[in-house]
């Protein structure tokens, strides 16, 4: 016998005690909306009682943490993923509620999870084509199943909070754009200098991260103080048709694959407020790997009200398994 295999043995039996503690199986489906991962877990989810959906979420990152990184976090899941939780609504009027997540903390709306999570219910035989209304911890949101695939999201008003913000940002220097709300808080800028390519996928993150430290420390946020917690950086599109390709940092340092429902939300209500976006018009918006959404406001009782639409894939029925005699039971990432 070995030295590495008598190594390995005595880190097995480091860990070979039997807990007490149940194994938990948990019900997810998966799949991704314009290449981002989305994972919804349908059964075996912490009981988060019937409150508000702001409070259940906070109850879920304060008392369930171990649970949320369970499901997303390595070795089940990847710093791109982000996952749901389908809880019963408050609201009569609403065919479903959801708490979305990510390895970092719980997220107040999520514009591709909104669009899988369709996708996902009318795979479970859930949803029929038509509008569903569906509670998120920030407010209701309209979601339309146009087919299996194809889903538009009306999404809680957004608005642009700040205009023409300008930080310093180390190593790149003064950088300038605005900060908008689209049911999570954005930074978002053209004024970066650097193609958005995904062989630069690299770089791009380097220079979001920089930028969101440089918001941090100039004491730079959103409403009531609100962490500015995804930067967004656009560019005009060399596909044609397209208005606009943008990158995104998301909170748990991943890029997002789609082209972010909820950062698409927040760009149309600045480019609305600037009057480049007529009521109605279409904008579609490129990601970074090439997906697109197509978008829209609507003026409702003086808010700008944004409407999304792209396309969803159910690409796994899985069954997680808890065991609390793993080591790593509740995942680890490196953010």
């Amino acid at each position: 016998m070995n030295g590495a295999t008598q190594g390995n043995q005595r880190a097995c039996g480091e860990h070979c005690a039997m807990s007490a503690q149940p194994t938990l199986r948990v019900s997810a489906i998966d799949s991704h909306t314009g290449g981002e991962p989305t994972r919804v877990v349908i059964g075996g989810g912490p009981d988060l009682g019937t409150g508000p959906l702001s409070v259940r979420a906070a109850q879920l990152d304060r008392e369930f943490a171990d649970f949320r990184r369970a499901v997303v976090n390595e070795p089940r899941g990847n710093d791109v993923l982000v996952g749901a939780i389908l809880v019963e609504p408050t609201l009569a009027s609403c065919g479903a509620g959801v708490i979305f997540f990510n390895t970092v903390g719980t997220l107040g709306m999520c514009g591709h999870g909104t669009i899988g999570l369709m996708a996902t219910l009318a795979h479970l035989g859930r949803a029929q084509p038509g509008p569903m209304d569906i509670e998120t911890p920030v407010g209701v949101v309209t979601a339309t199943l146009h087919d299996a695939h194809c889903v538009s999201v009306r999404n809680v008003p957004s608005f642009r909070h700040s205009k023409g913000v300008r930080v310093n940002v180390e190593g790149i220097g003064n950088v300038t754009g605005d900060v908008a709300w689209g049911g999570n808080w954005f930074f978002i800028t053209e004024d970066h200098g650097h193609a958005l390519e995904l062989n630069q996928v690299e770089r791009l993150t380097q220079i979001t991260k920089q930028i969101r430290a440089a918001l941090e420390r100039d004491g730079v946020t959103g409403a009531d103080g609100a962490i500015i917690d995804h930067i967004e950086l656009n560019a005009p599109s060399p596909t044609a048709g397209v208005g606009g390709r943008n990158f995104i940092l998301c909170p748990g340092g991943a890029y997002d694959r789609s082209p972010c429902g909820t950062g698409t939300s927040a760009k149309l209500a600045c480019l609305f407020a600037d009057g480049k976006l007529a009521e109605g018009q279409v904008w579609r918006q490129e990601s970074i790997v090439g997906s697109v959404f197509e978008g829209s406001v609507e003026v409702h009782n003086g808010k700008i009200v944004p409407t999304i639409r792209g396309t969803a894939y159910v690409t796994a029925e899985a069954e997680l398994i808890l065991d609390p005699d793993d080591p790593f039971v509740h995942g680890f990432s490196a953010t």
